[in-house]
C-alpha cells in the first residue's frame, strides 16, 4: 500500500483551506448532503471493512465488528442528520439587564480544516464517528487511520475516495513519519483517539500552531465491587467488558477492586461467565485476536512478571493456534508496583484488586491518575453516590461497563492524564464548530452612561447600577 508523504500532506492541507476559504459558509442541505454520502458509502464497503477488520487482527467475529464499529458509526452519523437543523440554529441568549435593549445570540459556524488521528483497536467506528460530527459542524476533513491496521485503513481510504472528492474528505495512509508529519499542519482543530503517552506528542506538536486539540486517551479504569453489589451480575458484566475486542477497548476495566472477602467469589464468577462466553476458550470464535505480535508479546511479559513476583494466575484454556489470540487471564491480589499494575493494560489480563473498606477503595482509585471510565457495582444507593460524588473521570456506568461510550446524547471524553474535550452527538457538533458570540445593538440605548468624563449624576447612576450586575 503506497504512503502519503509530508509534500503529500502540505499540498492536501493547503486545497482544503483555500476550498474552505471559497466556501466559508456551509448551508444544511450540503452538509446533510455529506453525510448521506457517508452514510451510503459506509453501507457500500461494510463486506469489505468486516473482512479487512479481521484480517487486520488475525481474527475478528464479524458480529462484533458489526456491532462496534460499523453500527455505532451508523448511529453517529443517522443522529447528526436528525438534529442537524436543530444544531445549526441560532441560539438566542438573554441580556444581562445593565445591557438592554441590546440583543444577543451564539451562531454556530465551520471551524475549517480539521485532522482526525484514528487508532487500531475500533479502525471504522474511531475514524467515522469523530469524521460525522466534523461533516456536521461544516467541515473538511483529513484522516490519518492507522498503520496497525494496514487493510481496514485501505479500504477506508478507497470508501472515502469514491464518495467524496479531495477537498472534502481524504485518508492518507502512513506509518509513525507520516503521523507526526501530519501532526504538525495548522489545523483548524486536530482530534486524536490513542495513548496517553503519543496524546502528549500530538499536543506538543499541535502548540507549536496553536492548534486546538481533543485528546481521546486511555488511563486504567476501575471497576469496582461495593458490599451491596450483585456479585454475579457484576462478574458477568466485568467479564464483557473486559474481553470485548480481547480487551483492546480504552474504556474496558482495567483492573477490579473487591472486598477482601469476595476475592475468591469474585474471581470464580467472572471466569465462570468468560467460560460461558467463550464455550471453546480463546479458540471461541467470538473471541478477537491481537493486533500485532508486539502487542502479543507485551501481554505474554506482563503476566509473565506477575507469575514471578507471585501472584496468583487464572487463566482460560487456549493459545494462539494459527491466530493471535491471547487467552484471557486473572491476576489475583498482584503486587502494586509490577507493570501490570502501573500500565494500561489494553488485553483481556484483569487483576483483581482487595480492599478492607470502602474509604480504602476510594482513596486507592484517587491516588492514580484520572481515568478515562468508572465502574461502579453497587444495588445500594449511597454506595453508588459515594463514588459518584468523590471520584474524578470522564464518564461513569453504574452497574455495567463500557456502555456509555454507545450514548449518543451523552458528551463522551477523559479527564487530565485520560483525555481533553468530548464528542458524540451534540457534543461533537459543538467541538468541531465556532460557537461565535454576536451582540445587536440598538440605535436607542444607554451606553453613553459609561463614557467619560464619569462625574455627578453619570457617577451615581454608575454607582446604583453595581447593584444590577
Amino acid at each position: 500500500m503506497s504512503q502519503d508523504t509530508s509534500t503529500d500532506l502540505s499540498r492536501m492541507f493547503e486545497t482544503m483551506r483555500h476550498a474552505h476559504r471559497a466556501e466559508p459558509v456551509v448551508s444544511y442541505d450540503l452538509r446533510l448532503d455529506r453525510l448521506t454520502r457517508l452514510e451510503e458509502a459506509l453501507t457500500k464497503a461494510e463486506p469489505a471493512l468486516l473482512t479487512a477488520m479481521s484480517d487486520d487482527f488475525s481474527h475478528r467475529s464479524a458480529q462484533e465488528s458489526r456491532t462496534f464499529d460499523i453500527d455505532v458509526s451508523f448511529g453517529e452519523i443517522r443522529t447528526a442528520k436528525r438534529h442537524l437543523k436543530a444544531w445549526m440554529k441560532i441560539r438566542r441568549i438573554r441580556t444581562p439587564l445593565i445591557y438592554k435593549p441590546a440583543r444577543a445570540e451564539i451562531r454556530p459556524q465551520p471551524l475549517g480544516v480539521v485532522g482526525i488521528i484514528a487508532p487500531w483497536n475500533f479502525p471504522v467506528m474511531l475514524s467515522l464517528a469523530p469524521i460525522a460530527a466534523a461533516l456536521a459542524a461544516g467541515n473538511r476533513v483529513m484522516l490519518k487511520p492507522s498503520e496497525l491496521a494496514p487493510r481496514t485503513s485501505a479500504v477506508l481510504r478507497d470508501m472515502i475516495a469514491e464518495a467524496f472528492a479531495p477537498d472534502e474528505i481524504i485518508a492518507i495512509i502512513g506509518g509513525p513519519d507520516v503521523s507526526a508529519a501530519f501532526s504538525a499542519l495548522p489545523f483548524d482543530h486536530l482530534f486524536f483517539t490513542g495513548s496517553t503517552g503519543v496524546g502528549r506528542k500530538v499536543a506538543e506538536a499541535a502548540a507549536r500552531n496553536l492548534t486546538p486539540v481533543t485528546l481521546e486517551l486511555g488511563g486504567k479504569s476501575p471497576a469496582i465491587l461495593m458490599p451491596s453489589a450483585d456479585l454475579n451480575r457484576a462478574a458477568r458484566r466485568i467479564a464483557w467488558g473486559k474481553t470485548a475486542n480481547a480487551g483492546q477497548v480504552c474504556v474496558a476495566p482495567d483492573y477490579v477492586l473487591v472486598p477482601r472477602h469476595k476475592i475468591g467469589p469474585m474471581a470464580d464468577a467472572v471466569m465462570g461467565a468468560m467460560m460461558r462466553f467463550y464455550p471453546q476458550g480463546a479458540q471461541s470464535p467470538d473471541f478477537a485476536g491481537i493486533i500485532t505480535e508486539r502487542h502479543l508479546t507485551r501481554l505474554e511479559t506482563l503476566l509473565s512478571e506477575a507469575k514471578t513476583r507471585g501472584a496468583e494466575v487464572i487463566r482460560l484454556e487456549g493459545g494462539t493456534g494459527n491466530t493471535r489470540k491471547f487467552a484471557p487471564a486473572l491476576v489475583l491480589d498482584p503486587p502494586l508496583d509490577i507493570a501490570l499494575m502501573r500500565e494500561e493494560i489494553f488485553g483481556p489480563i484483569l487483576p483483581i484488586v482487595p480492599y478492607d473498606t470502602p474509604q480504602q477503595a476510594l482513596e486507592f482509585a484517587a491516588a492514580r491518575d484520572h481515568p478515562l471510565a468508572l465502574y461502579v457495582f453497587a444495588e445500594d444507593r449511597a454506595e453508588q453516590d459515594l463514588w459518584l460524588d468523590h471520584s474524578i473521570s470522564g464518564g461513569v456506568t453504574v452497574n455495567d461497563t463500557v456502555i456509555h461510550v454507545g450514548f449518543d446524547t451523552l458528551p463522551f471524553g477523559g479527564v487530565g492524564a485520560s483525555g481533553m474535550g468530548a464528542y458524540h452527538g451534540r457534543a461533537g457538533f459543538e467541538t468541531f464548530s465556532h460557537l461565535k458570540p454576536v451582540v445587536r445593538q440598538v440605535k436607542w440605548n444607554g451606553m453613553a452612561l459609561i463614557d467619560p468624563p464619569f462625574k455627578g449624576l453619570k457617577a451615581r447612576l454608575l454607582k446604583r447600577l453595581r447593584r444590577f450586575m
